[in-house]
């Protein structure tokens, strides 16, 4: 958690209060975030499953992250399945998935025009 007297906090505050894009902005550079959101939306929808596919990933980021997703109405959580154990299901929502589509062509601006240094 953030100290909240903190110029930091005072700074990310003032940012987001001047444009909504820097609170996404902030929200999608949160290290696994957008990766987890991908897996989703390639079909890794259980837990084991996007643990299995972000190989490097821990347990409690990957909780941490969905929850977030979760949260801001990017990924909804469907755990209403009658079986022993229990199962929970991720999807995308209608959110997510226009996200989704910008960051593809933020994706594609970024490998066609931009050249980092390796």
């Amino acid at each position: 958690m953030r100290k909240l007297t903190s110029t930091n906090y005072y700074n990310q505050t003032f940012l987001e209060d001047k444009c909504t894009l820097n609170e996404l902005i902030n929200l999608l550079s949160k290290r696994w975030l957008t990766e987890v959101m991908f897996s989703i939306e390639e079909g890794n929808n259980r837990f084991s499953m996007l643990k299995e596919d972000l190989k490097h990933i821990s347990d409690n980021i990957l909780a941490d992250r969905l929850k977030l997703l979760e949260q801001h109405k990017l990924i909804t959580r469907n755990d209403n399945f009658r079986e022993v154990p229990s199962r929970v299901e991720y999807t995308l929502s209608e959110t997510g998935s226009k996200l989704s589509e910008l960051l593809d062509g933020l994706c594609h601006f970024s490998e066609t025009e931009m050249d980092f240094p390796e």
